[in-house]
């Protein structure tokens, strides 16, 4: 499943949107932009909508239990 997030840097009237292809990879996409003092304006994906980081942090949870572990 596909992620948008928007996000506007700092000191920019803007919103700009990254995408990444997995939860896990929004979570860290996430993660970097607040770091850099962005602020998310919205997280979305086609099958869920609109949602929160808390929602995003669940479903990347249920993401990495789903995919079978690497010996």
């Amino acid at each position: 499943m596909s992620y948008t997030i928007g996000f506007q840097a700092k000191n920019q009237k803007a919103v700009m949107a990254t995408e990444a292809a997995t939860a896990n990879q929004a979570v860290a996409v996430v993660a970097a932009l607040q770091k850099s003092a962005s602020a998310i304006e919205f997280i979305r994906s086609p099958q869920e909508g609109d949602m929160g980081i808390e929602m995003l942090l669940l479903l990347a949870k249920e993401e990495a239990e789903e995919m079978p572990q690497r010996v």
